[in-house]
């Protein structure tokens, strides 16, 4: 499908696994992502759904499975189209073509939402936990450069290229600027673990914090209060 489409001369970056497929698509942010429902890492549903809330690119999803109940579940994951196998070459290429002649203008989402994580981009507001968070405006952008990898492993370097409006050299500008960053969203910021350091990578977003229950959110907001009462009843002493 790859050498058919780029004898149409699309330009094509191919993926053999949603790892891959993270990477490829934050590095070149495609009109069109070609996504098969199976794949050997993961889910093709739920990466349908992280694309979706990305750029909201087109999206034609491939699946042997052919029920109505599946179409449907692809459909509402966020697919532009569906496709069912087996299918014929022609076929394909007129899905695709179809596709692109309805491209959407691409707009940045007004809002991003990870579960317990909020980020308003129009008033740049960060809610987490269902508290309201104070960035500088270089923090905003650094956790939500964070955020929109999906937990991806980012380079120190990568970080600077996309979270700050200018070129600086010094990559251990991203160190001093995580370290606040967790003073603000960490529950112990010596123990970290929604911003992650990757050795010899980086940094990387803790998404599977953000899907947590309610349940555990007011345990951690419950601790924070037992703490400051705790800190109330040593300043009274």
């Amino acid at each position: 499908m790859g050498w058919h489409l780029q004898q149409l001369e699309y330009r094509v970056h191919q993926a053999a696994s949603i790892y891959q497929a993270r990477e490829v698509f934050l590095s070149h942010q495609p009109t069109l992502v070609v996504l098969d429902a199976d794949l050997p890492d993961g889910d093709g549903i739920e990466f349908c759904r992280w694309l979706h809330r990305q750029q909201q690119p087109l999206i034609l999803m491939l699946s042997a499975r052919n029920g109505e109940g599946d179409i449907v579940a692809g459909l509402k994951a966020g697919a532009d189209d569906y496709l069912s196998k087996p299918f014929g070459m022609q076929e394909f290429l007129a899905r695709v073509e179809a596709l692109i002649r309805r491209k959407r203008t691409p707009t940045a989402p007004a809002y991003l939402d990870y579960g317990t994580l909020q980020i308003d981009l129009v008033q740049r507001r960060v809610r987490f936990q269902g508290e309201f968070i104070d960035l500088t405006p270089q923090e905003f952008s650094l956790l939500y450069v964070l955020a929109q990898a999906g937990g991806v492993p980012l380079s120190r370097s990568e970080l600077l290229r996309r979270a700050w409006p200018d070129a600086i050299d010094n990559p251990r500008t991203i160190d001093t600027h995580v370290l606040s960053l967790r003073k603000k969203v960490e529950l112990d910021p010596r123990q970290p673990n929604l911003i992650q350091t990757i050795r010899n990578v980086g940094y990387r977003f803790n998404m599977e914090i953000l899907n947590t229950n309610i349940s555990q959110s007011q345990t951690t907001k419950l601790a924070r209060e037992r703490f400051s009462n705790q800190r109330s009843t040593l300043s009274s002493v």
